[in-house]
């Protein structure tokens, strides 16, 4: 993906606690649960539920979010479009790791099983 310097700026200059309540309601309202979304969260950057609570508590950005984080060596296996862009495609890694997060979150609304969103089964 081809994606302009002003988008990948954005993106890494939005908090994460900015975006985690539209992943906590979008999830709830799909019958998941707060404890699933960290499970997914959890196998992403290696944050546990503390972690991600002082993620929020401390404004990070996605920038400061990421680079903190210990990203998953299977992460490279989450394909598919979202936000109108096939995240294995983005060339930004910053911006495509944001974009696994909002890809994970989307699978675990749409009902997916956890064994294929965390990419065991």
């Amino acid at each position: 993906m081809q994606s302009t310097k002003n988008h990948d700026d954005r993106i890494a200059q939005m908090t994460f606690a900015s975006v985690y309540p539209h992943y906590v309601t979008k999830v709830e309202k799909k019958g998941r649960s707060k404890a699933e979304l960290h499970q997914v969260i959890q196998w992403l950057t290696g944050y546990d539920e503390l972690m991600v609570q002082q993620q929020i508590e401390d404004q990070s950005t996605f920038l400061q979010f990421f680079e903190q984080a210990n990203l998953n060596p299977q992460a490279h296996l989450i394909t598919g479009v979202i936000c109108g862009y096939r995240v294995e495609e983005i060339e930004n890694p910053l911006t495509q790791q944001a974009r696994y997060l909002d890809k994970l979150v989307d699978e675990l609304a749409k009902g997916r099983k956890m064994e294929k969103i965390l990419r065991t089964g």
